[in-house]
């Protein structure tokens, strides 16, 4: 994990060489802006490598993140180490939810599945702040909320669709979250993230390339025909997302 050189008022991060623009997140961007200076004191800019982790199960909370250009896969482990995807969570919100309900350690392993910046701040910090900004409190309950019920989906999903969709379903909620329709992701990484088999992923990939809806190379992956890559997703992708309304 580094640190930015960029300040945090003029933050700006690159998805990729074809893909530039400046990122927010939209949590801390709803904030007054009383309250968002409150914060602010104590946020730093960091870069986020693609899988790293920064959660793990049952251990302490000790930063909250909030993505301006990665994505965080949270991911629930089992008897056997295998872990499965329950989130996806990018600009659109933050990681460490557990300290908003008053938990101290973490339920879900938080991995980094698209490179990218992030605010952080120190657990300690956060807690603080969040006593004193009730507007802050009111974004992250309903934020939490909208977690859960994408959480719940997101099961379902994962025990009953099909591979194919599963998978399209998982490259449009990364694009979402990522805002750029190129974005790197190694075939192992989301095998590990699917619960799926490498081959399994190369194959579903192939047949996606095929239909050109996305074309990948070298970890790269590109969404050609969004509308296209909707059909073969499950409905699970417009239920997904349209938990963000009533975040």
């Amino acid at each position: 994990m580094t640190k930015l050189a960029t300040g945090i008022e003029g933050f700006a991060v690159q998805v990729s060489a074809a893909h530039r623009r400046p990122l927010a997140n939209s949590l801390l961007a709803a904030l007054p802006r009383a309250e968002y200076r409150h914060l602010l004191v104590g946020l730093e800019p960091v870069s986020l490598r693609q899988g790293e982790v920064l959660h793990e199960p049952a251990a302490p909370i000790r930063h909250v993140y909030f993505p301006v250009g990665c994505v965080v896969c949270l991911m629930m482990t089992g008897a056997d180490h295998k872990a499965v995807e329950v989130g996806l969570v990018g600009h659109e919100g933050m990681v460490g939810i557990g300290l908003v309900l008053g938990a101290g350690a973490s339920s879900v392993r938080a991995v980094v599945a698209a490179s990218g910046a992030a605010l952080r701040i120190e657990a300690p910090r956060f807690r603080n702040t969040l006593l004193q900004c009730p507007s802050l409190q009111q974004e992250l309950y309903r934020h939490t909320y909208a977690m859960l019920a994408r959480a719940r989906q997101t099961i379902a999903c994962n025990s009953f669709h099909v591979s194919d969709a599963r998978l399209a379903r998982w490259l449009l909620m990364t694009s979402d979250r990522a805002q750029s329709e190129e974005f790197f992701l190694t075939q192992s990484f989301l095998a590990d993230m699917l619960g799926l088999r490498r081959v399994t992923v190369t194959e579903i990939a192939g047949r996606l390339w095929q239909r050109k809806l996305i074309s990948y190379g070298r970890g790269w992956i590109r969404i050609l025909d969004r509308p296209g890559l909707e059909a073969a997703s499950c409905r699970c992708y417009t239920r997904i997302e349209g938990q963000q309304g009533s975040g």
